[in-house]
């Protein structure tokens, strides 16, 4: 199983209700513009060039992305790139109505996620393992990518060892009380 899978795979276990996962395909959307909006504000001038901390971010998720899959982490840097340039606009108003905006996409993406979460009737994932925030919007794009019907043989191999981790976290759920 390769890291990719492994990841997934683990996200997925508490992710598998349809009406869950459609809830994050709006809800991580949602937070990670938020924070590409809250991060786009602050910056270093180099030689007259503009570095942002949303530019480092992006860079630094992209390469964990690609690590963990070159096809899914190059679509979520052109994401990320597509995405930019509005959090930049965002950022460019007014300390209050940037700050506000940002924060309230921030918190109507995690009602979304929590509003998914009552569905599944699971925690989040970032609650046992914090990488699941970092793993969350690459979860949101393999489903796209699965739901266009790409990827089926890699599809059913994480969808496999989500429902063995699930039953594995329900037994162990079951046993405590």
């Amino acid at each position: 199983m390769t890291n990719l899978e492994r990841q997934l795979s683990q996200y997925a276990a508490y992710h598998l209700d349809r009406s869950n996962i459609v809830t994050h395909f709006v809800g991580i959307p949602l937070i990670v513009f938020s924070i590409l909006c809250l991060t786009a504000r602050a910056s270093l001038d180099i030689s007259g060039f503009s570095i942002t901390l949303a530019m480092l971010l992006i860079g630094l998720s992209s390469i964990y992305y690609i690590t963990l899959d070159k096809l899914f982490g190059v679509l979520m840097l052109i994401l990320f790139i597509v995405a930019y340039p509005l959090a930049v606009k965002i950022a460019s108003l007014p300390m209050w109505t940037w700050l506000g905006a940002s924060a309230g996409i921030f918190v109507v993406g995690w009602v979304f996620q929590f509003v998914g979460h009552y569905f599944e009737k699971k925690k989040p994932a970032f609650v046992d393992d914090l990488i699941g925030l970092a793993i969350g919007p690459l979860f949101v794009l393999a489903e796209f990518v699965f739901l266009l019907g790409f990827r089926k043989s890699l599809h059913e191999r994480i969808l496999k060892e989500a429902k063995m981790k699930r039953a594995a976290m329900d037994m162990k759920t079951r046993t405590v009380f």
